[in-house]
């Protein structure tokens, strides 16, 4: 059994060494994984990204905390879910989307029972009086139904998935996350490579497929055309931009040896073409 943290906190104040604390205080042989800090703030979407990116890689047995809550003290709720990817704990504000959509949830509950509280709890750090002893209890063999009511599937709150579409020769898609390095993510894939052609299989509940020729195909974004897909950020010059399949099978816009999305002016929700 392990704890993995993911979180909107970034590394500037204690908040994160706060909820190990916490977890460490309840759970202290549950070994604890940071997946990352670095959500930009209140970006619910962006975690939803990088959860599905991350989770496949940790054990079933695994307990997954998820704090980006810019609903905190509100009326939303605080979840416990049961999945194939382990159990997820955080706020239900659409953060588990994407999981659900590849692995639905088996059984939901609301974090409602004091019991597996902080004796006080505070309405603006509900991820540490709330979710991170939920974490914790559940970590070290509590079961999920002690912690509260069951939620049907249909109450829960779920983002619209990123959009796809596939229209004859056209695919267009939009971006939906951008990294560190600045490469822009979008929702088309996931894309796997048969020689010169590339198999689209769609993701986030996406039922559309395609079949693409790679030395064909140009990629644009607004006016901008950005041109084939290529393997490898070295197929072109430093400074050039370039579209390719990422590590997930998602097709990325970057430019080579700088930042991507700054240097094309990208932002989450830009509309991105395949076309032949």
């Amino acid at each position: 059994m392990l704890i993995t943290l993911t979180t909107d906190f970034g590394l500037q104040d204690g908040y994160v060494g706060v909820l190990k604390g916490v977890l460490s205080g309840i759970a202290p042989n549950v070994p604890l994984i940071d997946i990352t800090h670095e959500i930009p703030p209140h970006d619910v979407r962006s975690a939803a990204y990088v959860l599905w990116t991350a989770l496949g890689y940790f054990s079933r047995a695994s307990v997954h905390l998820v704090v980006v809550d810019p609903g905190v003290g509100t009326e939303r709720q605080a979840l416990a879910s049961l999945t194939e990817w382990g159990v997820l704990v955080g706020p239900d504000n659409g953060i588990f989307s994407y999981v659900w959509a590849v692995k639905p949830p088996l059984r939901t509950v609301r974090l409602t029972h004091p019991k597996y509280h902080r004796p006080v709890i505070s309405t603006t750090f509900h991820g540490r009086d709330i979710f991170a002893p939920a974490a914790a209890h559940l970590a070290t063999g509590v079961s999920l139904v002690e912690l509260g009511p069951q939620v049907e599937p249909h109450d829960l709150v779920r983002l619209s998935p990123p959009s796809l579409t596939v229209r004859g020769k056209h695919v267009q898609g939009e971006v939906i996350y951008i990294d560190r390095f600045g490469n822009a993510v979008t929702s088309i894939g996931r894309l796997t490579w048969g020689g010169t052609l590339l198999h689209l299989d769609p993701i986030f509940g996406q039922t559309q497929s395609a079949l693409l020729r790679s030395e064909q195909v140009r990629v644009s974004v607004g006016e901008r055309d950005i041109g084939p897909i290529r393997r490898t950020y070295g197929e072109v010059a430093p400074g050039e931009p370039l579209a390719l399949v990422g590590s997930e099978g998602l097709l990325e816009l970057a430019v080579a040896q700088q930042h991507g999305a700054q240097t094309l002016g990208l932002r989450l929700g830009d509309k991105v073409e395949i076309a032949l």
